[in-house]
């Protein structure tokens, strides 16, 4: 049976779990009305704010050494992901960020890098930072391109899991551009007749405003038949 997230993330925070009086099993993170609510089974509830649910990703993230920017920066894309209905990338992932930065799989300090550019390009180099901290850096770049000479394509290598890949196309929407993001998974799709895994699940989004404040348009979606986020829900 899984460890409730919160039971571990409380056991890494202050050694001990016994306070927290919670059952051992499975844990779904869902906002409701702002809020974050945990599930435990299918009857107990305990609600926080979003704000206290970031906070409590930080402090995680801080214990294992990765710098409160960075860990702002991961607590952000995860809340959106609960608060916008992809419960699959929200609070149930904190641990494999966890587990990676403690496994130095990935680099909790590390700050992407310029590689290369033109007007409207961009090749980065990740230099295997967490996720969210690589994808803001790439956007925040083609946002740049894009308002000098009408477009801005920016890649990536050496990055790492950045949560959902609406958090990224959304903040070029916000800037009444049409925002573009991609990214490749490791293997989780067999091909026809094939016997192992050699396709990701590699999501696509696209998001733009409508003809009103109001109206949006954000496609959010994995190439395969379902996200492996939630396969494990």
């Amino acid at each position: 049976m899984k460890r409730h997230l919160l039971n571990w993330s409380y056991n890494l925070l202050c050694g001990s779990t016994e306070s927290l009086n919670i059952k051992s099993g499975s844990c779904i993170l869902r906002l409701e009305s702002r809020r974050i609510c945990s599930e435990v089974g299918k009857s107990d509830y305990a609600l926080v704010s979003t704000e206290e649910a970031k906070r409590f990703i930080i402090d995680c993230m801080m214990k294992i050494g990765t710098p409160k920017l960075h860990a702002q920066e991961l607590s952000e894309v995860l809340a959106a992901a609960d608060y916008s209905g992809h419960f699959s990338h929200g609070l149930n992932r904190l641990d494999l960020y966890v587990k990676d930065v403690s496994s130095r799989m990935c680099d909790g300090h590390a700050i992407p890098t310029l590689l290369k550019e033109t007007p409207a390009t961009g090749f980065v180099d990740g230099n295997n930072a967490l996720g969210p901290v690589v994808g803001n850096f790439c956007m925040n770049l083609a946002i740049k391109k894009a308002k000098g000479v009408g477009v801005g394509w920016v890649v990536a290598r050496g990055s790492n899991h950045y949560g959902i890949a609406g958090w990224y196309a959304r903040q070029a929407m916000r800037q009444n551009m049409i925002g573009m993001s991609f990214t490749n998974t490791s293997p989780f799709l067999s091909p026809t007749r094939s016997k192992k895994a050699a396709l990701g699940t590699n999501p696509i989004c696209v998001a733009a405003k409508g003809s009103s404040d109001n109206e949006q348009f954000v496609l959010d979606m994995a190439t395969t038949a379902v996200a492996v986020g939630k396969v494990g829900l």
